[in-house]
């Protein structure tokens, strides 16, 4: 019998299908398996599921999201600064390498929610234009 299941895995979801061996497993009994064998290596491999956008401050309007985990290098803009489209405002660091951000269009910058030295997430809110 097959069985499609969601796993969370240190915050990232999985869509996984198993073949259930034993009904035991259903019951909450767990199947013998012998020493050193190993079932896993017959499980398909498959791609972690993107989890819907949370709500509340990553779905603000005008918001600058983060494209990649990293630390917060420098912020080149203050609140009520006004900017250019393409204008740097802010470096981030990952592995080693800087990745700079630019003003995706020209506006004002409403706040800005890190500081220097913060860690930050993939799509983790920066700062937010007006």
């Amino acid at each position: 019998m097959m069985k499609k299941l969601r796993v969370t895995v240190d915050g990232k979801v999985y869509e996984v299908t198993v073949e259930v061996l034993d009904e035991g497993i259903e019951s909450g009994a767990l199947p013998s398996v012998a020493p050193g064998a190993s079932h896993l290596a017959s499980l398909p491999v498959v791609a972690p599921v993107t989890p819907p956008a949370p709500a509340g401050p990553a779905a603000v309007a005008g918001a600058i999201k983060s494209p990649l985990a990293g630390k917060v290098m420098s912020v080149e803009v203050k609140p009520g600064q006004d900017v250019k489209e393409g204008q740097q405002i802010m470096t981030l660091e990952a592995m080693k390498m800087n990745t700079y951000i630019y003003a995706p269009k020209t506006g004002r910058i409403s706040t800005v929610q890190v500081n220097p030295g913060d860690a930050v997430e993939e799509g983790a809110v920066l700062m937010v234009m007006a």
